[in-house]
């Protein structure tokens, strides 16, 4: 296992500027998930009124969730389309709300579409977390440009609709690591100056992809940017615990731990408290393999 830390060739810009105000991730955090969609494959219907986001928005700062990521379109392999004006007025409503009653949390808004991320930043949100890194909406890279706010890129091969059926690599972290190459490059050229990438668990790989990818994670580091890690209660971890969504918390911890281990920044959860938790475990780990390497 390589320690995350350990690695000095590379060095990763871990600043962010999100409206004026600085985070920084020498210390990883975590991002809460509220999907305001009826069918995401774990929470989905859980949070479709106000007051049920409200709690959720509500449970997940207490638990000490850096960012809250909104997102009304549901990107579990094979769910329907949703279309634009139903996904804005979902994502839209919610942080409105959330944004009126918690000022200080910093939201993200979950969508791949260019006019709902532009309304959205007026609407309070200060990041925009695209799971297609731009594919699916061509006028996305600029908008983010001229928006001027930080923006997660992620892999993923066609669209939530066909993905499965687009899980063939001849070296996948090769070609995953040359896409996010291309785009970093791209999207810098664009002027956007804070850019988050995201390998995509689950998103055109098979299971056995997974894996490999987070045994491997370490090599991302190489790319110089903050990595977000999003494996929640995801099926690469019950299908092989033979379980379902609901009793995938624990294999979820186990993996976030992993993902820290290799170079995770962000962890993008649905359980803030446990992922709260494992970031602790691991700081105190870090601390005391820094205490060891430097002799103390």
């Amino acid at each position: 296992m390589i320690y995350a830390g350990q690695n000095k060739v590379f060095s990763t810009n871990k600043t962010l500027n999100l409206g004026g105000r600085l985070l920084t991730l020498d210390t990883p955090c975590v991002m809460g998930i509220i999907n305001v969609t009826p069918d995401s494959f774990f929470d989905g219907g859980r949070f479709t009124d106000d007051a049920s986001i409200l709690r959720q928005a509500e449970k997940m700062i207490l638990e000490d969730a850096t960012i809250i990521d909104v997102g009304g379109y549901s990107s579990r392999p094979g769910a329907m389309d949703v279309p634009p004006d139903e996904e804005a007025k979902r994502v839209l409503r919610a942080i409105r709300i959330i944004r009126k009653e918690f000022q200080e949390i910093v939201i993200s808004v979950d969508t791949f579409r260019a006019a709902l991320a532009k309304n959205a930043v007026t609407e309070g949100a200060a990041l925009i977390n695209d799971i297609s890194g731009g594919e699916l909406d061509p006028a996305m890279i600029e908008t983010v440009a001229h928006l001027k706010v930080p923006y997660i890129c992620m892999h993923m091969k066609g669209t939530p609709q066909t993905m499965n059926t687009q899980a063939s690599y001849e070296n996948l972290m090769l070609e995953i690591t040359t896409w996010l190459a291309q785009k970093i490059s791209v999207l810098q050229k664009a002027g956007i100056q804070d850019i988050i990438i995201d390998p995509g668990f689950g998103f055109a790989k098979t299971a056995g992809q997974n894996f490999e990818l987070l045994a491997k994670l370490n090599l991302l580091t190489m790319l110089g940017k903050p990595l977000l890690v999003g494996l929640s209660r995801k099926s690469m971890i019950w299908r092989t615990l033979n379980t379902n969504p609901e009793h995938a918390l624990n294999g979820t911890t186990a993996l976030n731990m992993v993902a820290l281990l290799n170079g995770a920044s962000i962890l993008r959860v649905h359980d803030v408290k446990e992922a709260v938790e494992t970031i602790t475990l691991f700081s105190q780990l870090m601390t005391e393999h820094s205490k060891r390497q430097s002799g103390v």
